[in-house]
């Protein structure tokens, strides 16, 4: 879809649009939303970062999905100027793009792109003059979120999906206000339910509470306004449990970040003595090298059982982790 296709569907005579999820978890589902929510969303969002009519934003992502739209959605309701660049792994190639030297006030990014552009001089230069970069659409290792804590403006990681017509809560990444926990914007509420995972309740936004797969910790601040806070730990998908012992997969690939080089990533396959059993798929070609990194880093009940080389780590159009097509392929090789 491109940005003239978008404008017509949001200035037909329709109350819905149509948007599509992600495909983190399987395949994209299509959503029918309403627009009046999607502009609730944007004001959100322009008020919380202080963004002023006539500001820059910049649209980089594809507009096939909820952050590509949102962007589309934040500069009509808020009167943002509206840069548009083929999306790209690498939004500020200058070679390309010579007219990114134009001052950006706004940004949305996934973690791949914001990666890619800090390791090409000029365009770490142009991602450190946005003045409101938010990044979302998929974790921020470690050492993505280290490469940004000393930028100047002003870095955010949001918390959203598709049924929230992008984010509802933001953590900072960069400056004395960096934080591991995100804060709801004014009006969601936050809870967790029996399994401990988050249920959101943004009525300006979604209607009736919305019971997520994100495993997640509360934290209530101690403020007039009683903030609640959350971290999110993995979600309740990528629990393994193994012989009875609960593995959640992000927090096994975490550990295993500052010691692989090669794309990896961590899944389950079905095992008739533990029940399912941890499996690793990784790009190299060295399993060996892996396996021992693994005995040296893990506590030993997360320790992968199986060792598996793939020719490419499958990953959605957004960047995230393709958890169920990696699971598919782990009962296949």
């Amino acid at each position: 879809m491109d940005l003239e296709e978008f404008l017509a569907e949001w200035h037909n005579d329709s109350p819905m649009l149509l948007v599509h999820t992600s495909g983190s978890t399987g395949k994209p589902k299509p959503m029918l939303v309403e627009k009046r929510r999607m502009e609730a969303s944007a004001r959100i969002t322009c008020q919380f970062l202080g963004l002023k009519k006539g500001d820059m934003a910049l649209l980089c992502m594809p507009l096939d999905y909820i952050a590509g739209k949102m962007m589309v959605v934040r500069s009509l309701v808020w009167s943002l100027q509206l840069m548009c660049l083929e999306p790209s792994s690498h939004p500020f190639g200058a070679s390309k793009h010579p007219e990114c030297n134009v001052p950006i006030d706004f940004a949305a990014m996934v973690p791949m792109q914001v990666w890619n552009s800090l390791q090409v001089p000029e365009e770490r230069e142009c991602l450190k003059n946005i003045r409101h970069l938010i990044i979302g659409g998929g974790a921020i290792n470690d050492e993505l979120a280290e490469a940004l804590k000393g930028f100047p403006n002003q870095v955010w990681s949001t918390y959203g999906m598709t049924e929230t017509l992008s984010h509802i809560a933001l953590r900072r990444l960069n400056g004395p206000e960096r934080s591991d926990w995100y804060t709801p914007f004014e009006g969601v509420d936050v809870s967790l339910n029996e399994e401990n995972c988050l249920v959101i309740n943004a009525p300006a936004v979604h209607d009736g509470p919305l019971v997520t797969n994100d495993i997640a910790e509360l934290s209530t601040l101690h403020s007039p306004l009683s903030t609640k806070q959350f971290r999110i730990l993995g979600r309740k998908d990528n629990v393994i449990c193994s012989g009875g012992i609960k593995i959640q997969a992000e927090e096994v690939e975490r550990l295993l970040r500052p010691r692989l080089c090669e794309p990896y990533i961590i899944t389950k396959a079905p095992d008739s003595r533990f029940g399912e059993r941890v499996v690793l798929l990784t790009e190299s070609h060295d399993l060996d090298a892996v396996r021992q990194c693994c005995q040296e880093v893990l506590p030993k009940y997360w320790q992968p059982r199986q060792y598996l080389h793939a020719p490419r780590i499958p990953m959605t159009e957004t960047g995230k982790p393709a958890r169920a097509e990696a699971e598919r392929l782990a009962m296949d090789l």
